[in-house]
């Protein structure tokens, strides 16, 4: 059977595109699906900053040590990258941290507005769409990409209020997005639907139909690997009788009850958070996500790690504070602690339909509004990608000079197949996309 992809075949039998999830990898349409592979990205927010000397590895290229607040990540080593020397060049209204969260996935100034911030130029939002929602975009306006939500935006101790220092996601000029900071809210939306259930029904009835049709149309080792599939759709179906979620694809979270969405349940937030999103992402309702922790000017106080001290106070402190510079360090390290949790979970669940894990599919960019806190720099932005979700060539160190962060968000979208020629502010993507392959 030669046809381009397995849409065009259903096309052809006149049957639904409901049918198209539960198609298993047929042999005879493998070669009908190029660069089918799913993509996926997170953006993953820390704020205040961090420690350069305790950070940065020293070495250039694949021959590179980790140094303290990177060591977590060792066993994943060989799939990460640190780009340093890429910075925020975003001038104009804010102050520092206003810019450094509201601009750092938009790449460009915020409009004017009368919000005052540490500096003597009040500004408002963002005047751009950010990154990830401009790659959701890209993939929802494709059928063979499109997916239940598009993006997901998740927040740990996210406060309650809107400015330009919590919100890092725009959906265009002056439309921010609010992330989703309480995690039995984010499980409501993504499992908890009785209407999503019936109207999931409905599409199951037209799918029992397509799935005996397409039986007629291939060989009888295919047609084996299709009742496999029929089985699942029957499975789903008694699920469906019920009001519980437990025959998904992949098992939602279980969720530990009673957690404080507070200052001090900050570590059990993230831990739901990020296997919700795991999750999300196993059962393909979103290939486009954020996990943002705090804001920027981010205050928590953590003391689970014996540190009673804010975060942002902290960071204002004098490098030759070394008590000061000592639990800076702690802190970085635990929140380095977290991106490897969501790597490991993402490592751990086998690619649905296809070859290797989540995160051989997925990109983890991990990043902050400053490059180091007590001067509110915006250069040398701290920068890691893990995972193999983008083809970029991962197990190395790289340094770039002085580069706009606009050019990374090329890269990024380039490597999605979405070719635009600028980003953000269109004189900082001179230079084009930063060489990562």
């Amino acid at each position: 059977m030669n046809l381009s992809t397995r849409r065009q075949f259903l096309r052809q039998l006149g049957l639904s595109a409901a049918a198209l999830p539960f198609l298993p990898s047929l042999p005879s349409m493998a070669s009908a699906a190029p660069g089918a592979k799913n993509q996926r990205i997170i953006f993953l927010f820390t704020p205040n900053g961090t420690i350069p000397p305790e950070f940065w590895p020293d070495e250039v290229g694949p021959d590179f040590k980790l140094k303290r607040i990177l060591a977590p990540l060792e066993p994943y080593k060989s799939r990460l990258m640190t780009l340093k020397g890429v910075c925020n060049k975003i001038r104009g209204d804010g102050d520092g941290h206003m810019r450094g969260i509201s601009c750092l996935l938009t790449a460009d100034e915020l409009l004017p507005g009368n919000i005052q911030g540490g500096s003597d130029k009040p500004a408002g939002w963002a005047r751009n769409i950010s990154i990830d929602q401009e790659i959701r975009n890209f993939l929802q306006a494709r059928p063979e990409t499109a997916t239940r939500f598009g993006s997901l935006e998740l927040g740990v101790a996210v406060p309650n209020r809107a400015d330009p220092w919590t919100r890092k996601a725009y959906a265009g000029s002056n439309q921010p997005l609010a992330p989703i900071s309480d995690p039995y809210a984010l499980f409501e939306k993504l499992y908890g639907s009785v209407k999503d259930r019936e109207n999931l029904g409905s599409v199951l009835d037209e799918v029992h139909d397509d799935l005996r049709r397409i039986s007629a149309h291939v060989d009888p080792e295919e047609r084996a690997l299709l009742e496999q599939h029929a089985s699942f759709v029957r499975d789903l179906e008694k699920d469906l009788q019920s009001a519980g979620t437990q025959n998904l694809i992949f098992p939602p979270p279980a969720l530990q009850p009673g957690v404080s969405l507070d200052n001090d349940g900050i570590p059990k937030i993230s831990e739901m958070q990020i296997d919700l999103l795991v999750s999300a992402f196993a059962n393909g309702m979103a290939r486009v996500a954020s996990l943002q922790y705090t804001n920027s000017v981010g205050q928590a106080r953590m003391r689970w790690l014996d540190i009673h001290e804010d975060h942002h106070g902290l960071s204002h402190e004098p490098d030759n504070n070394a008590a000061a510079q000592e639990k800076l360090v702690k802190i970085n390290i635990w929140l380095c602690e977290q991106l490897v949790q969501l790597v490991k979970k993402l490592d751990a669940i086998p690619e649905p339909g296809g070859s290797g894990t989540l995160l051989d599919n997925t990109t983890i960019v991990w990043t902050n509004e400053l490059g180091k806190g007590n001067s509110h720099s915006l250069d040398d932005i701290p920068f890691v990608l893990v995972g193999g979700g983008l083809g970029f060539k991962t197990g190395q160190s790289l340094r770039f000079e002085n580069v706009a962060h606009n050019r990374l968000w090329l890269s990024i979208a380039h490597a999605f197949g979405h070719h635009i020629p600028t980003f953000g502010l269109q004189e900082l993507s001179a230079g084009g996309p930063l060489a990562l392959s």
